[in-house]
Parts: structure tokens; sequence; C-alpha cells
């Protein structure tokens, strides 16, 4: 309720990616001369002729769903170019203070460093934080500095001219710099309040995550760099509990999380499900007894062949006698022989169940996080065709209770299935 009294429209169901990014014409069914991908505001009512007197100021459904397009994707972007710019003014204060304040002292140390060519911007950041002190709107004592009130091109002005003093930090200075001038463009809108196109965006978002993995060291693991934390994800995380993301089918997830992203660099594998084709059929041998012997430890848990789930299965699917139970013994003689050729044989179990299925997940953890890949079985559809659920494990700078998260729930299920299946030999 506004405070004229007015009801805002209920919202759409759609998000990015949905109704308002249909191809075929415009977001929010605006005009077809219009670029795929932008979002254009268009006047309402009274550019279709109204006969009224006056100015038309009713916005209609397709300008709302305009509206909530373009403030999607500009809250979105902020939230990214937020992250860029707190990062970014925590690498230049990290490595310029210390040259600069104990000669200078104070604020004045952010004076000095801007220089001669600095000059103008660096006494319009003093002069914009003064008024702030004065009109109450530094909220927080911790930004009550110089350096809270530089911009994204003033911080990268800096490094810039101070390359030399963060070279030993960083490899790549053009890689900075390019990934800086990608986001100028998004920065400009935003701040602007124009229409941002969706493939800016999501260019903006890509150079986002490279900025950020390049400003903070390169310190991230393998598991961690699978599935990089979204910064929307990280505000909106508690909603949707720990689920990264949902696939319809695994052709689709296989697009976006190949297998050797799923699995490479793996500390612990544990997967349970009737055949296992996405590890099994994705993923060679030789490079198991390789993830095997640099220290992962492997269960795997198939259907046993032989039970009647199996038949029920087949039944089901409208296979032929026997055409599944075949398919899974093969993949089970297939891990067999990657365990034969193992030094180690006891780091690699399999086991099987009689139990009915009822999913098949991948539980994958790395040293700092964990990815798990589920799919339910549905009636009538193989497994390539059920949705696919990506979960998040806990580790470092996920910010989620695992007590309330699915990874943990399927952990759970797959050591209870486990206790009570039998080893293969």
């Amino acid at each position: 309720m506004s405070s004229g009294g007015l009801e805002l429209p209920p919202g759409d169901s759609s998000h990015e990616g949905g109704p308002a990014d249909a191809p075929g014409g415009a977001p929010g069914g605006a005009p077809t001369g219009i670029p795929a991908g932008t979002v254009s505001l268009a006047g309402g009512p009274a550019e279709a002729g109204s006969a009224g007197s006056g100015a038309e100021l009713d916005w209609g459904a397709e300008a709302w769903s305009e509206v909530r397009t373009r403030a999607q994707r500009a809250g979105r972007a902020y939230i990214w170019l937020n992250l860029i710019e707190q990062r970014l003014r925590s690498v230049v204060g990290a490595v310029l203070r210390p040259i600069y304040e104990p000669v200078h002292g104070g604020d004045d140390w952010v004076v000095a460093a801007a220089g001669p060519a600095g000059q103008e911007w660096v006494q319009r950041a003093v002069a914009v934080r003064e008024v702030s002190r004065r009109k109450g709107y530094l909220l927080d004592s911790a930004d009550d500095n110089v350096l809270s009130f530089l911009t994204l091109p003033q911080l990268r002005e800096l490094m810039v001219q101070h390359w030399p003093c963060f070279e030993p930090y960083f490899d790549d200075r053009r890689e900075i710099e390019l990934a800086l001038d990608e986001l100028e463009v998004t920065r400009n809108v935003v701040s602007r309040n124009r229409a941002l196109s969706r493939p800016v965006l999501e260019q903006a978002e890509r150079a986002s995550a490279r900025l950020l993995e390049v400003l903070g060291g390169g310190s991230g693991s393998p598991a961690a760099d699978r599935l990089p934390i979204d910064a929307v994800e990280d505000l909106v995380g508690d909603r949707y509990a720990d689920v990264v993301s949902v696939h319809p089918d695994r052709v689709r997830l296989q697009r976006n999380l190949p297998a050797e992203d799923l699995f490479g660099g793996a500390r612990r594998l544990d997967a349970i499900g009737i055949g296992l084709n996405l590890l099994v059929q994705n993923f060679s041998g030789r490079r198991l007894v390789r993830l095997t012997e640099a220290g992962c430890r492997v269960r795997l848990l198939f259907l046993n062949p032989a039970s009647s789930a199996v038949k029920r299965r087949e039944r089901e699917l409208g296979l032929r006698k026997g055409e599944l139970s075949r398919s899974v013994e093969m993949n089970i003689l297939h891990v067999r022989r990657v365990r034969a050729g193992l030094r180690d044989p006891s780091r690699f179990e399999i086991h099987v169940f009689d139990e009915t299925p009822r999913f098949t997940a991948y539980l994958v953890e790395g040293q700092s996080a964990g990815i798990a890949v589920v799919q339910s079985y549905l009636r009538r559809a193989r497994g390539m065709e059920s949705p696919v659920l990506v979960l998040r494990g806990g580790g470092r700078g996920v910010p989620k209770d695992a007590d309330h998260g699915l990874f943990a729930t399927y952990r759970e299920e797959f050591e209870s299935m486990w206790e009570d299946s039998r080893p293969v030999s």
C-alpha cells in the first residue's frame, strides 16, 4: 500500500529468465521494434491515443511487468557492483595505507596517494564526507573516512597509479582493468536507473565473479571453484534452503555442470542410485583411478541387478525383461575393474541394496565445500529425463545453516542405506 492509498498490482511469477524475458518479443510484452533483452518503459495507455484530457498517469499490466524486470536486473547488478567496490576499497586500503599513512597521517594519506592527478576527485570526496557528517548520513562509524567515499573508477585510478605496489599481490594487471572496463557500462546504467539488457547483466556477473576471484588472491579450493557462490544467492539463499539450481533434466545439468567439474578434485564421493550412469558413463575409469589415487574416498551404492525392484522398474519404463538389470550389472563390472587397478582398493567401496529405489544422489565433498546432485525417480521417466536439484554443502563462505539444508538430509539417507546394504566382492 503506497502513501497515496493505492495498492500495487500483484507481482507476476516471473523472475530473470521467466516470461519477462521470453523469446519472440521484448520483455514484459514490450513493442516488437525494441532489441531483444532490453526493457523499454513505455508511456502507458496515454501513448495509445487516450481520448481523455490531460496526462494519463496509470500504468497497465505490461508497464508494471517492464518495471519489475528492470528493477530485478538493476538490483542484481547493484549487488555485484557493491561487492566489487567494497572489495577493491579493502584492497586499496590494505596496500596503500601502510605506505602513506605513517608520513601523512589521518585521512590525508588518501589525498597524498591521489596526487596532483586526482586532486579534483579526492577533494570532492572530502566535501561529500563533510556534508554527510553534518546531515547525519554516516550511520556507521567505520564509513567515516575519505576512502569510503571514493567511487569504483577512483579506486581503480589509485590502483593503476600505484601498480608497482599492487604487483606483488596480483599477476595480471590487464585482466583486472578489462574486468573493470566491462563493469563500467553496467555501473553507468544502474546509477542512472536506465534499462539494463540481459546480455550486459550476464557480462557484468561474469566480470564480477572473475574480478572477485582475482582480488581474493586465488586461494579458493577446487571444490569451491566448481560452484562459485552467487551474490544474490547470499542474500536470498535462506528462501531455498541450500538448493543452488534446478534443471528440468540431466542434459541441461551437464551443460552447466559437466561431470569433470562435478567430480574432479573431490576428496569424498558417495553415490546412490540404480545404475549411477552420471558417474559411470561420463567419468572415465582412468580418471576415476587418478581421482582415488589422489586421496579421494569413493563409496558407490547400486541397486542389486538381481532384485525384484529392478524387474518392477523395467515394467514401469516399458523395457524388455532383463534389459535394465544387464545395464546395472555392466556398470558394476566397470567400477570393479577400476577398483582392481588401485594400489589401495579399500578406498573404493562398492555395495548393492535390495530396497525400492527412491532417488539417485551424488554427494561430492572437497577440501572446503560440497556439492550434491539429486534426482527423484519418476514412474515413466528415465533418469536422463528426470528433474535435477543441485545442492551446496557446508564449507567456507557458505552462510546457510546446515540443519535446514537438503544436503544433510540426503547425506543421512545415504548413510542409512549404506548400513543396510551388502558389499560387492
